[in-house]
Parts: C-alpha cells; sequence; structure tokens
C-alpha cells in the first residue's frame, strides 16, 4: 500500500483545476471555474470547480469530489489507482508498504488490463517498424495510403503479423502476462481480448494479419484496438475490421477514437469535426485539422456527445456522398441538437470520405473547403430531401414533420423559434403551422422525458431506500423549502454515535426530547446542516468562553462541543449521513483544518455535503433573517455564543415539535375518558413548555453565517 507521506504528498501537489482541466473546459465564474459536467448529460455548465476549496461538485447530479475522488469517478478506478495517477502527473515517487492481498485482488484486475493493453501497444508498434515484415507489409499499406510518418507515430500505429514463428500471444505469455487478461470472458468483462483460445486450448492472436489502431481514453490509456485486414486480403472478407471486444475497461459506445489526440485542439478552436473512420481522422490531422473524433463506424451514443461537449459546444458532422448512410445518421443528428450541441453538417463531393478527398487535395484546399461548405442541419436537410419530394405532398409532408421532429429537440426556445421560421421560409408554408407542430412535438418530447425521469427516479429511490422508506419521506419532504441538496445515498449510509468521549456539563433538554429523532428526520435537516456549517468552518478552533472538559484540558473544540452537548441530550442527527459526518469530524488529526480533512475525507458523499457547506455564505438559515439582529460574520459575534445560538436554536426546534404533538393528543376527545393518560400528557406539556420558555428566553437575536 502507498505510504501515508506519500499520500499526503500527492494530496498537496494535486491541483483540482490542473486535473480538471484534462477532461472538461473550464470557464471563469467568479471566484471559480465551471464547465459542463462530465457525469452526467449537462447542457448548461453545472459542474463548479473552487481552486480555494481544491474540489469540485456538479450542483445537478452531486457528483464530484477532490482530484483524487474526481480522477476515481471519472476514470472509474480505485483509490490507491487514482493516487498512482496523480503521482505520475505531478512526478511524484511513491513508495508503497507491502499490499494485502485483499487489496491486490480489489485493483488488479481493471489496472492489469490497462497494463496488458500497453504492452501490446508497444508490441505493435515494434513489429511495424523495427521487423521486415512490418516495414514491407504493414508500413507499406500506411504508406501507400498516403499518411506520413509523424502521423504513424502520432497514432502509435502498429501490425500484428500473420506468422507461425511470431505470436503476440506466446510473447505476452512469455513475457509473464495472465491468460485470462490476454482472453476475454463475456459474463465478467475480465481480459482485453487480444487473444483467443481455439478448440485445442492454444492461443492464436485476435489481430493476426492486420494493422492495429490503438484506441485511446481522454486521459491517455490505452482502452483498446482496432485492426484492419489490408488490402491485399480483404477480397472475400466480410469484416475488414476488427475490434475489441466489451470488457470491464472498454465499451465501443464510450469511446471515441482519436479524443485524446484532439482534445487540445477542440479546446482552441471550440469546435470539434465528426468522422466516420479511423483513417479520416489521421487524414484530417495531416492535412492540418487536429480537432476532429471519429464514431468508429457505429451509431452516435449519448455517452459519445458528453464527450465532445464537455470540450466544446460546435460540432460539424462531416459525410461522404452516400445518401443511404446520411439518412441513417439522421437520429444521431436529432441526439446533438437535444444535447444542446450548435450542429452543422459537411458533404464532401463524389463520394469522397475525409481520406480520399485529402489523397485529392493539399492542406490549403482542403481546409479551405472545410470552412467554405459548412451548412446548417436545416438547411441540409432541406436541400438533401426536397429533391425526393417534389411534386408528391405526401413525401413533401413527411419531409416537414422530418425537420420539425429536429427542431423539436433544441432545448433552446429563442433557437427553435429561429429555425421555425427559416423552416417556413425554405419550404413556402406558413410560419405558424410550423410552430404548432414543432410545439406539439416539444410537449411530446417533454412528456416522454419526464414518464422516463419518474420511472428512472423511482427505481433508484427502491433501489436505495425501499418502498417503505420512501413512501414515508417522501409527505414530509414536500413540505419543506429551500431545503440544500444532499447525495443520493443520504439514507443509505449508516452512522453511529461516539459514545466514547465524554459530555461536557449542560443543562440539556428533559429525556422526553430523545424520542423526537424517531419521527420527521427530513424536518430537521436544514438545522442539522447549520451545525454542520459550523463544524467545516470552525470546527477545530476552540471554545475558549464555554466550559472545559472533565479532565481539565483546556477548552475544547467546536466540533467537540456540539457532539457531547447532543449526546448529554441522548440526541444524534436524524439524517445518518449528517451523524457520519459529525463522527468523522471528530476523527480530525493535529495539523489540518476540519475543512480539509472532510474533503479528503474516503467517503464521497461528506466531501460532497463538506463541500456544499463551504462554499455556501448565504443558506445557512433563511429562518435567522426574521429575527430581531442579522449577524453576517464571526466578526459581529464571538465564536462561542454563535455555536452556542444556532445549538440552542436546533434543540428548540425539536421542543415545538415535540410541542405540536403533545397538542394533538390534547385535542383528542376520547383523552378525558382516560384520567391516567390525560395526567400523563399534562405533565408532558407542562415540562416541555418549560423547557421552551427556557430555550427561548436564552436564545436572544437570529443570526446567519
Amino acid at each position: 500500500m502507498i505510504d501515508r507521506a506519500t499520500v499526503d504528498k500527492i494530496m498537496d501537489a494535486a491541483n483540482i483545476v490542473d486535473v480538471v482541466s484534462d477532461f472538461v473546459t473550464l470557464k471563469r465564474a467568479g471566484a471559480n471555474l465551471k464547465g459542463l459536467c462530465p457525469f452526467h448529460d449537462d447542457r448548461t455548465p453545472s459542474f463548479i470547480v473552487s481552486p480555494a476549496k481544491n474540489y469540485c461538485k456538479c450542483f445537478a447530479c452531486g457528483k464530484g469530489g477532490s482530484p483524487v475522488g474526481f480522477i476515481m469517478e471519472h476514470e472509474q478506478i480505485s483509490y490507491p489507482e487514482a493516487l498512482r495517477y496523480l503521482a505520475k502527473k505531478y512526478g511524484i515517487t511513491i513508495e508503497e508498504k507491502e499490499m494485502s492481498q485483499e487489496d491486490v485482488q480489489r485493483q488488479d484486475d481493471r489496472e492489469s488490463m490497462f497494463i496488458v493493453n500497453e504492452w501490446a501497444n508497444t508490441w505493435f508498434q515494434r513489429q511495424l517498424n523495427e521487423t521486415v515484415d512490418g516495414k514491407a507489409i504493414g508500413l507499406a499499406y500506411f504508406r501507400q495510403r498516403g499518411f506520413r510518418d509523424d502521423i504513424i507515430k502520432k497514432f502509435q500505429l502498429g501490425f500484428c503479423p500473420n506468422s507461425r514463428e511470431v505470436s503476440m500471444s506466446d510473447d505476452a505469455i512469455k513475457a509473464g502476462y495472465q491468460e485470462r487478461y490476454l482472453t476475454n470472458d463475456p459474463e465478467t468483462g475480465i481480459g482485453t481480448g487480444l487473444s483467443i483460445k481455439n478448440d485445442k486450448g492454444k492461443l492464436r492472436d485476435r489481430y493476426w494479419g492486420r494493422v492495429i489502431f490503438p484506441i485511446f481514453t481522454l486521459s491517455g490509456k490505452v482502452v483498446g484496438f482496432g485492426g484492419r485486414v489490408l488490402d491485399a486480403a480483404t477480397k472475400g472478407v466480410n469484416v475488414k475490421y476488427q475490434n475489441s471486444p466489451e470488457s470491464i475497461i472498454y465499451s465501443k459506445k464510450r469511446e471515441l477514437y482519436g479524443l485524446f489526440q484532439a482534445k487540445q485542439a477542440i479546446r482552441k478552436y471550440d469546435l470539434c469535426y465528426l468522422v466516420e473512420g479511423y483513417t479520416d481522422v489521421m487524414a484530417m490531422h495531416q492535412s492540418g485539422m487536429e480537432n476532429v473524433v471519429a464514431s468508429s463506424g457505429t451509431a452516435l451514443t449519448d455517452d459519445q456527445i458528453r464527450l465532445i461537449h464537455r470540450l466544446t459546444e460546435n460540432i460539424t458532422v462531416v459525410y461522404d456522398g452516400d445518401a443511404a448512410g446520411i439518412k441513417a445518421s439522421q437520429r444521431g443528428i436529432d441526439m446533438l441538437l437535444s444535447q444542446g450541441m450548435n450542429v452543422r453538417l459537411l458533404l464532401l463531393p463524389d463520394g469522397d470520405d475525409p481520406d480520399s478527398f485529402a489523397r485529392k487535395h493539399n492542406a490549403e484546399e482542403y481546409q479551405k473547403y472545410f470552412q467554405e461548405h459548412q451548412v446548417d442541419f436545416i438547411k441540409f436537410k432541406t436541400n438533401l430531401l426536397l429533391e425526393e419530394a417534389q411534386g408528391d405532398p405526401i413525401a413533401k409532408s413527411k419531409l416537414v414533420n422530418n425537420i420539425v421532429q429536429s427542431i423539436s429537440c433544441i432545448p433552446n426556445e429563442i433557437t427553435r423559434s429561429v429555425y421555425v421560421q427559416e423552416t417556413a421560409n425554405a419550404m413556402h408554408m406558413q410560419e405558424r403551422l410550423i410552430a404548432s407542430a414543432v410545439a406539439k412535438q416539444v410537449q411530446q418530447n417533454y412528456e416522454e422525458a419526464r414518464k422516463q425521469q419518474d420511472r428512472e427516479t423511482a427505481q433508484r429511490l427502491r433501489k436505495e431506500t425501499g418502498n417503505e422508506t420512501n413512501r414515508g419521506q417522501e409527505s414530509v419532504s414536500s413540505n419543506i423549502d429551500d431545503r440544500p441538496p444532499l447525495p443520493t445515498n443520504v439514507n443509505t449510509v449508516g452512522g453511529t454515535q461516539d459514545t466514547e468521549r465524554p459530555p461536557l456539563p449542560d443543562e440539556g433538554l428533559s429525556p422526553l426530547v430523545a424520542s423526537i429523532k424517531q419521527r420527521d428526520k427530513l424536518r430537521f435537516e436544514q438545522k442539522e446542516c447549520e451545525l454542520l456549517r459550523l463544524v467545516v468552518r470552525y470546527g477545530e478552533q476552540p471554545l475558549e468562553n464555554t466550559a472545559t472538559s472533565e479532565e481539565g484540558n483546556g477548552a475544547i473544540t467546536v466540533t467537540q462541543f456540539i457532539a457531547t452537548s447532543l449526546q448529554q441530550d441522548g440526541l444524534s442527527f436524524t439524517i445518518p449521513l449528517h451523524q457520519k459526518m459529525l463522527n468523522a469530524a471528530l476523527e480530525k488529526k493535529e495539523g489540518i483544518t476540519t475543512e480539509r480533512h472532510l474533503l479528503n475525507y474516503p467517503d464521497p458523499a461528506i466531501n460532497s455535503l463538506a463541500f456544499d457547506l463551504a462554499t455556501d455564505n448565504e443558506q445557512l438559515s433563511r429562518l435567522y433573517q426574521s429575527g430581531t439582529k442579522v449577524y453576517t460574520s464571526t466578526d459581529d459575534i464571538s465564536l462561542p455564543a454563535l455555536v452556542q445560538h444556532i445549538l440552542t436554536d436546533y434543540k428548540l426546534e425539536i421542543v415545538v415539535q415535540e410541542k405540536a404533538q403533545i397538542m394533538r393528543e390534547l385535542q383528542d376527545p376520547n383523552l378525558i375518558k382516560d384520567p391516567q393518560r390525560y395526567l400523563t400528557v399534562m405533565t408532558q406539556y407542562k415540562e416541555i413548555k418549560d423547557i421552551e420558555k427556557k430555550l427561548s428566553h436564552t436564545q436572544g437575536g437570529r443570526v446567519i453565517i
């Protein structure tokens, strides 16, 4: 395992802006930066990066974290793997202790598969550039296609020979790589699929006799390969390309070929070209246009669109002259529009694709054509389909409906209205007819999306909380305004009370109040967040004006005072995550702030909530604004008074709720018929009234921070 000193060194070196910028285009927004969330379908920037806190978070889906947490979530890797990733990025040498067998097993599969892929990538390149067959067959093929050596090197192209004497699988076994990582188990997704086991149990190379195109993640890891049969061998071959099988590290629908090489250019020009194949990407790079990616011959997916959208909102889809292919791609255009992308289309002449077109023109001509022939998707669709609809009213009606469907996918209402007007002019129709059709389709899209979201939400809640818990909380939460967002797993995180810490002397509440914590948990969520905000911001600071511990060790901290005061009254936070966070704060070591401790705590739910509380300067409680005085910082009031005030206010809220429950019991007409029960309830009422009076008397003015 990685030793603590090295972990601290990595934590100190890792800068959240540097780390996130490798994957998301960020723009300045006051003291913070913002961009499109890499974890969900984000159409407007909701992903906030705080340089001051060294933390990031999406305020739509709730995901984010410290630099380590972000890398864990984004790359779907373990905590040690994320530390190694950052150590490599910042040039930090890792000193590891011996790992347990459990630790090794937990991270072995993914890490081993990436290592095998990296080894294979080097092996393929060596075969291409250093062997006789590689140079005569593989390298000759690329040069015949017109690719320069610098482009071949840039994309790390390779070659797998068709030879009994040379085998990648055999060399991998000799090098010590395990067979289970060379093959692929479709059920578990374990293994790279570089090798295939035949009926006799012998391994053979999946890509024998093919040139190799490695596929990289956005961060530059080799995640898979594509192998193409050479032109001389394509006769009678149905499938020219052979790709890596689906695995725990590779899914074709989540990857874009060339994205790693293109990401800087896409950010620079704020534009991405989308083409179909590997060689199309390479040809455009060779012509000086590096902001290009390929969907690798598959239908465009939401995951691929999100990868592009994180870098730019502008995309130009490049088509060859195949009309059938253009029509088949219409769904992809609508998907791009629905995710808020600005879509332009470009049709190459004479059935050329970007690769063949590049071989006919020099770089200047190539770039000029691309700049001058990009057209808006409405104009493209109209020109393409209008010829087929000439003189046929039914065909023209289908064309209009086709365009209406695309316009309805656009989330921005103003943009939709502009396209409605352009479509009406192009089709020589009344604008109101197009507008009415679009509005109807927008409503239909909305209803379908809402139903789908409701189904997904219901499924998620059933999975996280169970049916009974969800139904019990729904009616309560609907009556609470301005509740700060919590992570989705708030009700699944357990927490236990710290019973070993000695309580402070306190004039606490009656034990009667302790029963309230079993009821109406969400009612107290906001009040608990107010106390936790004090813990995050001031948790390590001493309260010199409060009573000290029984051992006389001096003033206790804000965190200790809040925890022991609640403990003495038999109370714990009603939200399990809140209690777990308070317990985590009590574990803080000397020398670091509570805020840093919680932002780097190995629980992402605690990280997320701590970031919310550390950055929100306005919500400490809108309830306090009606009080006799408003404090805006600890400069206006001493910290001990502030802590005591908010803690008392929390207890007062509990008392108010208990009093309301007793009042409901007193209104029961059957109560008077049971003298013993009536006496008990009246005693409780008097007791709770006395407590309420005492707390109200000591509370004073209202405060916010």
